[in-house]
């Protein structure tokens, strides 16, 4: 698959999992590319920790950009019928459970549902984000990333980095396949057709389970 079409990829099929009306906060990079890839007649109301809800898939205003920006600091829009509140309202809403859905990135993911994402040992960061929250927080967890990380795997056994939350994921959705976190284990339920099976489990730590209605990604 070329580079190019990597993320583009993953991002349509995470906006298949939203459904209209969903409350959905998204995580930095990847994640922000999914409203342009969401289905006719699919309306979200995305919501952002530093505090509004309603983030435009508008391309942002030269006013709006001065003033508006995402919990990643990117400047946005936002919709005519969005709010503005504080920090600890917006994590209220997260904490409360109102977010239907969070779509995160991540470094690693372990087949049980933990989740390594806010920092690499040794490594400078800004701060642990939101993600602590809203991987508790939110009704469902959808981890969109590549399924590795110069050659090595991101799908774990066990994570060896530094847990933002133990089993909460509840979906992996990457360039190879969309596999769902069960208590049997990870099944891997659709495969992107580039690639074969054997070829989708070597680039696995995780044991995948071969879903009996294994399909191609859609």
């Amino acid at each position: 698959m070329d580079k190019d079409q990597i993320k583009p990829y993953i991002a349509a099929r995470v906006a298949k999992e939203l459904k209209d009306g969903d409350v959905v906060n998204l995580g930095v990079g990847l994640p922000t590319m999914v409203p342009a890839y969401l289905p006719e007649g699919v309306s979200l109301t995305l919501q952002s920790e530093n505090g509004f809800v309603g983030i435009s898939g508008e391309k942002p205003s030269e006013e709006d950009a001065k003033y508006i920006v995402n919990a990643g600091g990117q400047p946005v829009s936002i919709e005519k019928d969005g709010a503005f509140f504080s920090s600890a309202d917006s994590f209220s809403i997260i904490r409360g459970g109102h977010v239907d859905a969070t779509v995160l990135g991540a470094l690693q993911v372990s087949q049980n549902g933990d989740i390594a994402n806010w920092i690499v040992p040794g490594g400078m960061v800004s701060g642990m984000g939101g993600a602590m929250d809203l991987v508790v927080g939110a009704k469902r967890v959808i981890v969109a990333m590549t399924h590795t990380q110069k050659g090595e795997p991101k799908i774990m056994k066990e994570c060896t980095l530094p847990l933002t939350a133990a089993k909460q994921v509840n979906m992996i959705i990457t360039e190879m396949g969309v596999m769902d976190v069960t208590p049997e284990g990870l099944v891997l339920k659709e495969y992107n057709p580039e690639f074969t099976v054997e070829e989708i489990q070597a680039a696995t730590d995780a044991d995948l389970i071969i879903s009996p209605d294994l399909k191609p990604m859609a």
